[in-house]
């Protein structure tokens, strides 16, 4: 029995070192807890419904079901959004979005990080006001960067396919990755914005 505690004593022990001294280990913990609980802000104006917070697993459902009570919605208007944890959710409630034939605006004062950006592209009509903040960089998967994948690698490929399929060619989601690290942000100018069309008008 006393050797069962011992052991049962050093493994927490070593789990919890891991624990302490992993940056992945807890970004997995911390990225685990936050999907379980609603993290994605809507509120319904008119037509249009302002979107705050960041998305993750639970968003998809929650803005279906906003949909379903509010039809009349054409416009969906991201205020403040650093991003996704869960890109597969992003994708899916993208395509959704464009399925639904929706609009995405950004105001002045909106800011917007990563797949934040990524999901501003689903809408049909994608308007800017003067002022609004579009960041992006590169995605990674806890070890590696995506610019660290030859470029023919199959990790590119759900982003890569993504990006092609909101603007009709691919050159978006490269200049991604190259433009900031997956721990830093490049805050896009006017120019890369109109250069890789991330605005319909």
């Amino acid at each position: 029995m006393k050797k069962i505690l011992v052991s049962l004593i050093g493994l927490i022990a070593i789990s919890f070192s891991v624990y302490q001294f992993n940056p992945t280990v807890k970004e997995i913990v911390a990225i685990t807890l936050m999907n379980m609980g609603e993290v994605t802000e809507f509120e319904v104006k008119g037509h249009e419904v302002h979107m705050n917070g960041l998305i993750n697993t639970q968003t998809y459902d929650q803005f279906v079901k906003l949909l379903e009570k509010n039809p009349k919605v054409t416009t969906i208007v991201e205020i403040d959004m650093e991003g996704s944890i869960d890109d597969d959710t992003m994708i899916k409630l993208a395509y959704f979005i464009r399925e639904k034939k929706l609009n995405t605006k950004l105001l002045s004062h909106s800011h917007i990080n990563s797949g934040a950006v990524d999901l501003f592209l689903a809408g049909v009509e994608r308007t800017m006001e003067n002022g609004a903040h579009i960041g992006v960089h590169s995605w990674s998967d806890g070890f590696k960067d995506a610019r660290e994948f030859l470029k023919n690698a199959p990790e590119h490929e759900q982003n890569r396919k993504y990006i092609e399929d909101m603007l009709g060619n691919d050159k978006f989601y490269w200049f991604t990755i190259y433009a900031a690290p997956a721990d830093g942000i490049h805050k896009m100018t006017e120019y890369e914005i109109r250069k890789y069309g991330l605005l319909t008008r």
